[in-house]
């Protein structure tokens, strides 16, 4: 009889038992929305620093250690504070790691924050690289946040990424090649430069029409400027069966220069009949790098990865509600619908 607990993504249950033997926990409590069928979201800690340039730690230093040689100054967020478009900041995060042998994880922006044109990204100490985190990694987690296009309000408890938990090596059951939508009359948005400040902590707040610029594409194509940030959507419905999770993962060079989807996860039951969502299509953050790219109507734009869960989540995608449950072209949870 083979005991080995099965390798994969771990479902909210196991989540909320990680944090009931303190493998995560916190100074605060925590909320009662935070755990997600198949991710955990983070919140912001009280401090951020603004600093001169993005930076890893590396295996020999922690991230305290390293903050000195490029911090430029400290915000205190329990007051908020404003994160200027084209600056580089490092916030400590509320929530700490214990995790057990077998068990890792990985950092990603919330839809929220992509949608957005906000940068984020995990750091752990000792750490090689952005966004993973090591099996049984002990320590505390920060974020490196790069507002893009916008200037973005935050506060102690904002959250703007969240954390897929991991046992073992979940195999790849499948890539999916996901192509754009640009066939109907207005088939995305391009960012505004110079617009006023996001307030990333409130919902159906902003007039989208001070931020965003309709586009309509021209014989199924568009072109991409340089530098710009586009809201684009699928060509086809997404879904992701209960027992699966998924992440969009950003674009190659072998299709194209451009960056697509900050924010990558989509959790089991997204785009299912189950949860209600049939029809949901994925929404793609885009950015193109230093030369103008022409579009087309159809064309491959990212990869969706599937992987398995260990179990079956006892909540799904949407079911207590969502700001895109069955989305289509749809701007973040921070602008009144387009009108």
């Amino acid at each position: 009889m083979n005991d080995t607990p099965p390798a994969g993504i771990l479902p909210c249950q196991s989540i909320e038992d990680l944090i009931a033997q303190d493998a995560i926990r916190s100074l605060t409590p925590f909320d009662s929305d935070q755990v997600q069928p198949a991710s955990l979201d983070l919140r912001l800690g009280e401090r951020v620093w603004r600093v001169r340039a993005s930076f890893l730690p590396g295996l020999k230093r922690t991230v305290m250690d390293r903050l000195p040689d490029v911090a430029m100054h400290e915000l205190d967020l329990t007051r908020g504070a404003v994160m200027e478009r084209g600056c580089v900041y490092i916030a400590e995060i509320q929530e700490r790691l214990t995790l057990p042998k077998g068990v890792s994880a990985r950092g990603n922006p919330k839809s929220s924050s992509g949608r957005v044109d906000v940068f984020v990204r995990l750091l752990t100490d000792h750490g090689p690289a952005f966004d993973d985190v090591a099996e049984g990694y002990d320590g505390p987690l920060y974020l490196e946040i790069a507002p893009q296009t916008f200037s973005v309000l935050v506060r102690t408890g904002t959250r703007l990424n969240q954390l897929r938990l991991k046992r073992g090596r979940p195999p790849v059951l499948e890539t999916r090649s996901v192509g754009v939508d640009l066939s109907s009359g207005m088939a995305g948005f391009r960012g505004r430069r110079h617009a006023g400040v996001i307030d990333l902590d409130k919902e159906n707040g902003h007039d989208p029409r001070d931020f965003w610029e309709p586009l309509e594409p021209r014989k199924g194509e568009l072109l991409l400027d340089p530098n710009e940030f586009y809201i684009l959507a699928s060509k086809d419905d997404i879904e992701i069966p209960v027992l699966q999770a998924a992440e969009m993962t950003p674009i190659d060079p072998s299709v194209g220069e451009f960056r697509v989807h900050y924010a990558g996860f989509f959790d089991p039951g997204f785009g299912t009949a189950e949860t209600e969502s049939v029809g949901s299509k994925g929404v793609l953050e885009v950015r193109s790098h230093e030369t103008p790219f022409l579009l087309e109507d159809g064309q491959t734009v990212a990869r969706l990865v599937y992987e398995p869960l260990t179990a079956r989540p006892t909540r799904l995608y949407g079911e207590d509600g969502s700001h895109y449950l069955r989305q289509g072209l749809k701007l973040s949870k921070h602008f009144k619908p387009w009108t």
